[in-house]
């Protein structure tokens, strides 16, 4: 017994096992939080800032975007058009601003299961803003309105970027917060050691300020231990308990106890008329939130899970989108590859480009192009770097490589070495998004399940770079590839686009 649960529990009777939904009501199971737990920054006072926060930037965005649209619509009328349609125009900036407001609450953007971590928010704004300006287009067409384009033309675009970008830069002010330990829900987990660790360490690597872990329950763990950093019990039945004395937002079960089948019902019995949410950890690996549906079957709820799809109109769209990106790019950044090629050029002796064999999609293998960035002898010195390998699993990886040139340092550490790969892009061998390029002597040594990063076609860049890039583990950096390949969208592609930029200014982790 730790010392929470010495100055908590009354002596028990013998032969009385306590009923959870009485200890509710006891005083002493409800003690009260500590000082710094109220604290309205963090945990419920926190989601409320930020919800409302969030509904005051979002309309001032949308107003900003479809007062800009208007302007536009007033400048190309004559004074006389004006004069006759400032009432409609009034109405128009009324009913777009409150069209898509709604919209943007319909599609529960503000949620606070989706603020401030992952893609779902994002594509949930992406979702209103297109259903909001689709109806328009109806309403539009059934009642003609003057300079009706330009709400089209000019508001929905500035007011996509403006929310998505505002959205961002309300999401770094979270994790600024999350620096003093606050976040938007404070929980506990429950589980195994080994399962309650592997969410502890998941949650405190990608959940940003969503979730602070505030404390754990291990069965069979040893009381008073505190080697996660955090308060631990190995009572299970006192969950409840632990989540009222530690300021818990919510409960994650992590696993559901040897011999208790019943445990997560009884859990959520116990967290009855309290503010502290029951959440599942589910250890279906590589699979995202849209790929799961909750399908109830006479008080059975069975999660259906869905298959990923590697063909058809989705995949043709994402082929669309990259010769249009890769097109503009190269076109865009021609001059900064005429002022490359000509520093290797007379950096060292050599081509400006190095090609090597990869392998893409399906396991074929293609040609992928590079500015070089090392000596033009590098291949035939790796044999004799192997053994100094700085890599993850078959990743080969030196950090004060010895045949990186000068030049080539800078390209690396900025990533621009990779921009002729737009070319590969262009000619179908990769994309601008997807797993890394891996070298033929890597996909040698892959497990079974690694050969399902070769199921779409390599990125330009992807999950891999802009999560640590070199630093990571070879497990890491696969678990990474995995996800992608099967839960991959559009918006998550913008996303990680967004990030790589942000990663070629200021990078970690490349060398």
């Amino acid at each position: 017994m730790n010392d929470y649960e010495a100055a908590q529990r009354p002596p028990l009777t013998l032969g009385v096992s306590p009923t959870p939904r009485l200890q509710l009501v006891r005083p002493w199971i409800h003690p009260a939080p500590p000082r710094a737990l109220t604290n309205t920054d963090s945990g419920p006072g926190l989601t409320r800032l930020f919800r409302l926060r969030l509904q005051q930037s979002d309309l001032a965005v949308v107003g900003a975007s479809v007062l800009t649209s208007t302007a536009c619509a007033i400048i190309v009328q004559t004074p006389v058009d004006f004069a006759d349609t400032a009432l409609t125009h009034g109405f128009i900036v009324i009913l777009v601003s409150l069209a898509w407001m709604l919209s943007l609450w319909v599609f529960r953007t503000r949620d606070s299961r989706v603020m401030g971590v992952g893609v779902t928010e994002y594509k949930r704004i992406v979702s209103a803003s297109a259903m909001t300006f689709g109806l328009l287009a109806i309403g539009f067409v059934i009642a003609p309105i003057p300079a009706a384009r330009w709400y089209f033309l000019i508001a929905f675009p500035l007011g996509l970027f403006g929310i998505l970008l505002d959205r961002w830069l309300w999401r770094r002010w979270l994790v600024r917060r999350s620096e003093l330990g606050l976040a938007l829900s404070r929980v506990i987990v429950v589980g195994t050691r080994a399962e309650v660790e592997y969410v502890v360490r998941r949650v405190r690597k990608n959940s940003g300020a969503a979730y602070s872990v505030v404390g754990a329950v291990i069965e069979g763990g040893m009381p008073g231990d505190r080697s996660l950093g955090i308060p631990m019990s190995d009572d299970l039945d006192d969950v409840a308990a632990r989540a009222a004395f530690l300021g818990a937002d919510a409960v994650i079960v992590a696993g559901t106890p040897s011999g208790r089948p019943d445990y997560v019902h009884d859990l959520a019995w116990s967290l009855e008329g309290t503010a502290t949410d029951l959440i599942l950890a589910t250890n279906l690996a590589n699979v995202a939130g849209p790929r799961i549906h909750l399908r109830p079957v006479e008080g059975l709820p069975l999660i259906h899970v869905e298959i990923p799809q590697f063909e058809g109109a989705k995949h043709a769209f994402k082929r669309i989108f990259d010769i249009a990106v890769a097109g503009a790019a190269t076109v865009i950044l021609a001059p900064l590859f005429v002022v490359l090629a000509v520093l290797i050029k007379l950096d060292s002796p050599g081509p400006v480009l190095f090609t090597q064999e990869r392998v893409g999609r399906d396991g074929k293998s293609f040609t992928m192009f590079k500015f070089r960035s090392m000596v033009t002898t590098a291949e035939s010195e790796l044999a004799s770097l192997l053994a100094k390998n700085e890599g993850a699993g078959a990743l080969f990886k030196l950090r004060e490589d010895p045949r990186v040139t000068r030049i080539g340092r800078f390209i690396r550490k900025h990533s621009l070495d990779e921009f002729p790969q737009l070319l590969n892009i262009l000619r179908g061998d990769m994309s601008i998004v997807g797993p890394r390029p891996p070298l033929p002597r890597e996909v040698r040594d892959y497990e079974d399940h690694v050969h399902r990063r070769l199921y779409i076609r390599p990125g330009l860049t992807g999950m891999w770079q802009v999560n640590g890039r070199s630093t990571l583990d070879w497990e890491e950096s696969v678990k990474l590839d995995l996800y992608y390949v099967e839960n991959w969208s559009l918006v998550g592609d913008l996303i990680i686009i967004w990030r790589t930029l942000r990663e070629v200014h200021s990078p970690m982790g490349a060398f």
